[in-house]
C-alpha cells in the first residue's frame, strides 16, 4: 500500500504511541541517560531506510566521524565495555555505553529515538519483534543477513524474523531447565511421574519444604504441558493468528499432569513468587526449580558444587518443550550512523563475541560453532540448558503475543487453584484472546 508521506507520518507516530504504552505497562519503569541533543536524528524513523551502505574490498566501511551509542542492562556492561573496545581499536568509531535494562530498552527507543537520545544499536527479547520492526523503529539487518542466518542455530533466526524480514543480531538464547540440589537429588527425575513420586516423600508443607517449586501461574514457565500435548500459542510458526493450539486434543491430558503437581506443591499459584522461590531453594528447601539462566549467579553463590542443571522431565512420556526466547540486538532507525550500527550489531554477536558475552554472565550461544566449543560443552550448567534449548521453540513474536498472557495465565490459575477442567479452562482462554486480537472487551 503507497500511502502519501504526510499520512505514513501519522502512522508511524500511532503505532510508536501505541507501543510505548503497551511496554510501559509491561515493563519496569525505564532507565538510564541520554545520547545529548548535538546528534539530531531523522524526523520520521520511516524514511531511514538505512543509509547508502559504503562497501571497501567487499566489507562495509563506518561513516567518518561516527560515535554510537550502546545501551546494555547492569549485568551485562562487561562484556559491552570490553566488546566496545575491541570495536574501537578495530574501526576506530567510539562507542558510549549507558546502562537501561534490555526489559525497558524498546519503550525508550520509542520516546527517545524521534528526539535524537535514542541509542543507535538496542537490545530487543524477540517476542517485542513484531511490534518493534512494525511501528519503523529499527532497520533491516540487510547486509549481514546471509552471514547471520548461516551462524547461528534455526531458532534463533525464527526469533529475529518478522514478517519475512530479518532485523536482528542474535547474541543469546534463553529458556527454561530444571535446577536441582545435587545434595538432595544425586541425579534429576527423568519423568514427571518420577519427580512426583520423590515429592510425596519430600515435600512437608509444615516444615516450608517443597520437591518443586516454579511459577505455577505464569504461562512462560508452564508452557511445557501445552506443548507435549500437542498445543501452541499460533500457528504456522507463530504468524497465524487466527489458528490459536491451546484446546487441541492432547493439551488437556498434558495439563492433567500440571494439575497433579498441586499435590506436591499444595500452595495457591498466586502465592509463589520469585523472591520467595529464591530464597527457598538457595536455602535447600526446595529440591527442584524450573527457571532460567538469569538464576545461574546466584543459585551458584548458594549452592556451589551442589547446583545442578538438567532438561525438563518427560511429560506423559513426551519430551517437554520449553519456550526460547532470544535477545537480539538491532539497529535504530534514528541513527546518524547506520553502517556503524549494523558494523557493530554484527562484531558483538560473532563466535568470539558469544563465547566472551558466556565467559562473563553464563549466557547460552545461538552461533553454531560457539555451541561446540569445549568452553560450552564442558560447562555443566550451560550445557544443561543447551541440551533443553534443543527441544524449545521461539515465542511467538507478532503482535498479538500481547493478547496471550493474561488469558492464559488466568486459565493456569483456574486449573490449579480451583480444579477447573482443563479442556473448558482453555477454551475460554482462546475466546478471550480472540476478542482482544478483534479489538473487543475480553469477559
Amino acid at each position: 500500500m503507497n500511502f502519501k508521506k504526510p499520512f505514513r507520518k501519522a502512522l508511524v507516530l500511532i503505532a510508536a504511541v501505541t507501543l510505548v504504552a503497551s511496554m510501559t505497562a509491561c515493563s519496569p519503569k525505564s532507565s538510564g541517560g541520554s545520547k545529548g541533543a548535538n546528534t539530531p536524528a531523522p524526523s520520521n524513523a520511516a524514511e531511514n531506510k538505512g543509509g547508502n551502505a559504503v562497501v571497501q574490498d567487499g566489507e562495509l566501511m563506518p561513516e567518518a566521524g561516527a560515535e554510537l551509542l550502546v545501551w546494555e542492562s547492569r549485568e551485562e556492561v562487561a562484556f559491552t565495555e570490553e566488546i566496545a573496545r575491541q570495536f574501537e581499536e578495530k574501526y576506530g568509531v567510539k562507542v558510549k555505553i549507558e546502562e537501561v535494562a534490555a526489559t525497558d530498552q524498546v519503550a525508550k527507543l520509542t520516546t527517545d529515538g524521534p528526539s535524537g537520545l535514542g541509542a543507535d544499536v538496542v537490545i530487543i527479547p524477540h517476542d517485542h519483534l513484531g511490534n518493534t520492526a512494525a511501528s519503523g523503529l529499527i532497520l533491516e539487518n540487510d547486509v549481514f543477513a546471509e552471514e547471520t542466518k548461516k551462524n547461528n542455530t534455526e531458532a534463533s533466526i525464527i526469533g529475529a524474523t518478522f514478517d519475512g524480514k530479518l532485523y536482528g543480531y542474535p547474541r543469546a538464547a534463553e529458556t527454561t531447565a530444571l535446577f536441582y540440589n545435587k545434595s538432595i537429588l544425586p541425579e534429576p527425575p527423568k519423568s514427571f511421574e518420577e519427580l512426583i513420586d520423590f515429592g510425596r516423600t519430600f515435600t512437608d508443607k509444615s516444615k516450608k519444604k517443597y520437591a518443586l517449586m516454579w511459577e505455577a501461574g505464569n504461562m512462560y514457565f508452564n508452557y511445557p504441558f501445552i506443548a507435549s500435548g500437542g498445543g501452541y500459542l499460533f500457528g504456522d510458526n507463530g504468524t497465524n493468528k487466527d489458528d490459536i493450539g491451546l484446546a487441541k486434543e492432547g493439551v488437556a491430558e498434558a495439563m492433567k499432569v500440571y494439575q497433579s503437581l498441586a499435590e506436591i506443591l499444595p500452595m495457591n499459584s498466586g502465592d509463589i513468587n520469585p523472591d520467595i522461590k529464591r530464597g527457598l531453594f538457595g536455602a535447600g528447601d526446595v529440591a527442584m526449580d524450573i527457571n532460567g539462566p538469569w538464576e545461574v549467579a546466584g543459585y551458584k553463590d548458594a549452592l556451589g558444587e551442589n547446583l545442578g542443571v538438567a532438561p525438563l522431565p518427560t511429560v506423559n512420556g513426551k519430551t517437554a518443550i520449553t519456550f526460547s526466547g532470544i535477545k537480539i540486538y538491532t539497529v535504530s532507525s534514528f541513527t546518524q550512523y547506520p553502517n556503524a550500527a549494523k558494523l557493530y550489531a554484527q562484531f558483538a554477536t560473532t563466535k568470539e563475541a558469544q563465547l566472551l558475552l558466556n565467559e562473563k554472565i553464563g549466557s547460552v550461544p545461538t552461533n553454531l560453532e560457539a555451541l561446540e566449543t569445549d568452553q560450552i560443552k564442558n560447562d555443566p550448567i550451560v550445557s544443561g540448558f543447551a541440551e533443553q534449548a534443543k527441544n524449545s521453540e521461539p515465542m511467538p513474536s507478532i503482535p498479538e503475543m500481547a493478547n496471550v498472557w493474561a488469558p492464559v495465565n488466568a486459565a493456569m490459575a483456574e486449573i490449579w487453584n480451583n480444579k477447573a477442567d482443563p479442556k473448558v479452562a482453555m477454551e475460554k482462554a482462546i475466546t478471550q484472546i480472540k476478542d482482544l486480537n478483534d479489538g473487543l472487551n475480553a469477559e
